[in-house]
């Protein structure tokens, strides 16, 4: 585990103690404070990477803390820790940016576990800033937006098989952003200084998407009056990707299958062979082993450009980004006309409650529209009403009051996952994303022998 600068924050003494012991054990550099205001006079003077604080304390709570921190230092990263938690408590934290929550009775090996988890995360985010700071500041990576769990293992993914030179398959949904993560691979590879050319595989019938790649020899046709070099030859020391990949017909998979198999390629109307010098990214939106299996899409094919799969989430698995996502198009739109508007916290409400089958793109076309239809400087809920009066719209959690506690939650959740492995606690670890300790502390905890 790695070694940190940890500042405990409680208002009761026996608790503010044996936590400093815990992690002082552990080998980190942990300080204390009584109180929020302490704990922010601590912060001004010496940078901490993690702030584990109390959320109920006299004066200034942990709530008020929180939103401090993330105003001064939004590096700083921060759990918390209650004992009087309920499901609508833990979420407000997170949207205010803290990393996640423990409830009390504390265990120890629950909270050095999440507190590695928060440390990887601040060691990711320094990677990405030393990498943007290399980068182009037009590349894809300074583009991906969003703090979200899901979200920073797309990134680190992404720097992983960046440095690679096997093929990659990115699959998603549509409107994930697939292409906007190819190029940022492409950014970030050894070829970055090459071209990248993009094809929707699905845009172009057989003949014309035959010579879209792989272009034609002069006369190869009527009209052809000159050679034209396809995008397998234009994207030569750089990166070919191949969108829609599952729509490309099976004549073609054939043609595709031999370039990456000989790294060689004919021109339309030519017969000698041309070396082929370019990475292949693909998309789907399909599942393509399925397809492979059945006959739809040819399985050796599937394995060649199915080297190392980069997985996009939906929007709907990734919710706390949705508040940046937003302001960050309407930035974008209202920009282009001169305007300086915001989203009202209503709209924030409404657009955490929308399904988005559309994912990302459909994000960002309801924040155009609404800032279309918009006159002032705020966008209200009623600017929102045509692209989300729906009913796939999630009940407002408002409106409840029955909330369990976040141990009955847990408790719940800690079920159903056994109950999915039937029982096996190594895969019901994995799938917690906690050590096989933890798991068993929790099961004779909640009495799920």
């Amino acid at each position: 585990m790695k070694r940190a600068r940890v500042l405990v924050v409680d208002d009761e003494p026996i608790a503010r103690e044996n936590l400093v012991h815990i992690l002082t054990k552990a080998g980190h550099r942990a300080s204390a404070a009584e109180d929020g205001r302490e704990a922010l006079a601590l912060l001004a003077g010496e940078p901490f990477d993690l702030v584990l604080t109390d959320l109920r304390m006299p004066g200034m709570d942990g709530m008020e803390l929180l939103t401090a921190i993330k105003r001064r230092a939004p590096e700083t990263e921060v759990i918390v820790v209650t004992g009087h938690a309920a499901v609508e408590t833990a979420v407000a934290a997170m949207r205010l940016g803290a990393f996640t929550y423990v409830s009390k009775p504390i265990h120890v090996e629950e909270v050095l576990a999440q507190i590695a988890k928060a440390l990887e995360k601040t060691a990711m985010r320094r990677e990405l800033t030393r990498l943007r700071q290399n980068a182009d500041p037009a590349s894809g990576l300074s583009r991906l937006i969003g703090g979200s769990d899901s979200m920073e293992a797309l990134r680190q993914s992404i720097i992983q098989v960046a440095r690679l030179e096997c093929n990659v398959l990115i699959t998603g949904e549509t409107g994930t952003g697939k292409e906007l993560v190819a190029r940022t691979i492409h950014d970030l590879s050894p070829r970055s200084k090459g071209r990248f050319m993009a094809v929707n595989c699905g845009a172009f019938s057989e003949e014309l998407i035959s010579n879209e790649l792989f272009g034609h020899e002069r006369e190869a046709f009527t009209g052809a009056g000159a050679r034209r070099k396809g995008l397998i030859e234009a994207a030569a020391g750089g990166t070919l990707f191949l969108d829609e990949i599952g729509e490309l017909p099976l004549s073609m998979q054939v043609k595709l299958l031999r370039v990456l198999q000989e790294r060689t390629f004919l021109r339309v109307g030519g017969t000698e062979e041309a070396p082929m010098d370019a990475r292949v990214l693909s998309a789907t939106n399909k599942d393509l082993k399925k397809e492979s299996d059945t006959g739809a899409f040819r399985q050796d094919l599937f394995y060649r450009l199915d080297v190392i799969t980069v997985h996009v989430p939906p929007l709907s698995e990734r919710r706390e980004d949705i508040p940046e996502l937003a302001r960050h198009f309407l930035a974008k739109h209202a920009a282009a006309s001169g305007r300086n508007v915001q989203l009202s916290p209503e709209v924030l409400d409404k657009l955490l409650l929308y399904e988005y089958p559309g994912n990302v793109r459909e994000l960002e076309n309801i924040v155009q529209k609404a800032l279309a239809v918009s006159e002032g400087d705020v966008i209200e809920p009623a600017h929102l009403l045509a692209d989300l009066r729906d009913e796939r719209i999630r009940p407002t959690r408002g409106a409840r009051r029955d909330w369990p506690s976040l141990e009955e939650h847990e408790k719940s959740y800690i079920r159903d996952v056994l109950e999915e492995v039937e029982g096996n606690k190594s895969k019901a670890a994995r799938i917690l994303g906690i050590d096989r300790v933890s798991l068993w502390r929790k099961v004779k905890r909640y009495g799920l022998e």
